[in-house]
């Protein structure tokens, strides 16, 4: 599974990119604010950490707008994913921009039926929302076991990328159904590293060489 990291905080994605983790990023408009800066020079600053797809979303709502923001968001990086809602434009945009060659992430899903649009229409990622399902008492691991069963039927090439990740159990969920990609913000990726046991073990284990009076360097 790869882990994309959902923020637009540069130094949590410089930190976990340093620890190796992350294959990618998921940004939005909502996100970009909460940093207070300029969108465009956040992304680019964003591309040139990280080597792995990096989500910029358009905010037009009709097709030639969609098409003109994602002509200006793709000549910031060659790793900039242009980020489509799931409408009808959207989808329009997005069989234009992967037949030109141009990574595409459809977002805001929330059925089977619209993720089977999104892969007829080319898309890289498809985004189903886990967490938004959750918060209307509906289970969202369902409908990324309907997408995965889908594509899996039809050889659909386009990646699941479970979204509106809330917890660690999220993401251990997602990947036992095969979701191949998950994005979350940093601390609920950084959360999957503990457990009371691994904490345990090593105070043990430091209280016991202590003991030895030994260094190794």
């Amino acid at each position: 599974m790869k882990f994309f990291v959902d923020t637009a905080d540069v130094a949590e994605i410089r930190e976990l990119n340093d620890f190796g983790l992350l294959d990618g990023v998921t940004t939005n408009p909502s996100l970009i604010m909460k940093s207070g800066r300029d969108y465009k020079e956040v992304t680019k600053e964003i591309c040139d950490i990280v080597e792995g797809p990096v989500s910029a979303e358009v905010t037009a709502v009709d097709y030639d707008g969609m098409m003109r923001e994602a002509e200006v968001l793709g000549a910031i990086a060659d790793n900039v994913c242009i980020k489509l809602p799931l409408t009808l434009a959207g989808l329009k945009a997005c069989k234009a921009l992967t037949e030109q060659g141009k990574l595409v992430n459809v977002t805001l899903c929330f059925s089977a039926n619209q993720a089977l649009l999104a892969a007829k229409a080319g898309a890289t990622f498809i985004s189903p929302f886990i967490g938004r399902l959750d918060d209307i008492h509906l289970d969202g691991m369902d409908l990324i076991r309907e997408i995965r069963q889908i594509y899996d039927n039809y050889g659909f090439d386009t990646e699941i990328l479970a979204a509106s990740i809330r917890t660690a159990n999220h993401i251990k969920d997602a990947a036992l159904i095969g979701a191949d990609v998950v994005t979350a913000p940093p601390a609920t990726l950084k959360s999957l590293v503990k457990h009371p046991l691994t904490d345990k073990g090593l105070e043990t284990f430091l209280e016991d060489w202590k003991k030895t009076g030994q260094t190794i360097a």
